[in-house]
């Protein structure tokens, strides 16, 4: 499997503009700056769709594995937030933490937990980060 991206950069990097495209569609031509990625403008930045990114993949990942054991959830709602920091080496993505709250009716709150665990070290986003991921999982 592959899938693709694009971005196109015009000018210098606190005052030029980007724009972010994907394959499917869904971004096209999606406006980026310095603004949108350490300002409030409005658009989209790398860290906004590595989190994003990281909360899709971790939900598949925890619906899969709850199927792996025997159940089905009726609601994962997972919020990823990413942390980038100044380090020596210049911006860095440290760390993540996964925020999830996971409603399985008949399921115990251990048995949810631990495909949640197994999710987060399994979902292939989690996997390509060079960062520290952390999670709270909560079972409604």
């Amino acid at each position: 499997m592959k899938r693709t991206a694009s971005a196109v950069w015009n000018g210098t990097l606190k005052e030029g503009k980007g724009l972010i495209s994907s394959q499917s569609g869904v971004l096209a031509d999606t406006p980026y700056s310095f603004g949108t990625r350490f300002a409030e403008e409005r658009g989209t930045n790398p860290e906004e769709l590595i989190a994003a990114a990281h909360a899709g993949c971790f939900s598949m990942a925890l619906s899969g594995q709850l199927g792996a054991a025997g159940m089905t959830a009726e609601r994962i709602d997972t919020k990823a937030t990413v942390m980038m920091d100044k380090t020596d080496d210049g911006f860095t993505i440290t760390a993540v933490h996964l925020d999830v709250a996971v409603k399985v009716p008949g399921a115990s709150a251990d048995a949810v937990r631990a495909a949640a665990n197994k999710a987060k070290e399994g979902c292939p986003v989690s996997r390509v980060l060079n960062a520290t991921i952390t999670m709270e999982a909560r079972v409604e």
